[in-house]
């Protein structure tokens, strides 16, 4: 969200600089920047399903195994508390070590799995993201736009918060990079 924040006021930074050039500078360089937002154009694309499908396939295995570590230490749990009033003081504390060592390890297998989902989704993202950035590239090009920014941030907060519809038209290449790409 900082990082976001950053960006805009940056950004902002920028734009407000050239709109106050010396008026020789702004007249012989014209601007034109123009925006798009990747989410509509990503959750538009049929490769899109299978990735989520991949995604969700590989979370629900995931999940699976820490359902079957969390039933193992659950049972363990329940087995001590069946016998820690007629096992010695220092069984019980050998047991207790045991069992923290598996929460332990249950504990450091759900930062685990966190870790393998954030990588399996970004391994399975990152083409579709690549030909998003390129046909952004080939619209941008075509149409001679000096500047695209992104709509939004990845946490989804709005960075272009007004535009006007006799604009918008021209400058959103949205539609323009669904077309390249064929959705």
């Amino acid at each position: 969200m900082k990082t976001a924040k950053i960006f805009l006021l940056t950004t902002l930074v920028a734009i407000t600089g050239f709109m106050f050039a010396p008026a020789s500078q702004a007249q012989t360089q014209d601007m034109k920047i123009g925006f798009v937002d990747p989410r509509a154009v990503l959750e538009r694309m049929p490769e899109m399903r299978a990735v989520q499908q991949r995604l969700q396939n590989f979370a629900e295995r995931k999940q699976q195994e820490l359902s079957d570590k969390e039933s193992a230490l659950q049972t363990e749990i329940e087995l001590y508390q069946q016998k820690v009033g007629v096992i010695s003081e220092s069984a019980r504390q050998t047991e207790e070590e045991r069992l923290s060592e598996m929460d332990t390890e249950f504990r450091q297998l759900q930062t685990q799995v966190e870790r393998e989902f954030q990588q399996q989704r970004a391994d399975l993202m990152s083409p579709l993201l690549n030909q998003i950035q390129e046909s952004i590239n080939t619209v941008a090009e075509t149409r001679g736009l000096d500047y695209v920014l992104n709509t939004t941030t990845s946490n989804g907060d709005v960075i272009i918060l007004y535009v006007s519809e006799e604009i918008q038209s021209e400058f959103d290449i949205t539609d323009a990079v669904m077309q390249d790409l064929g959705i």
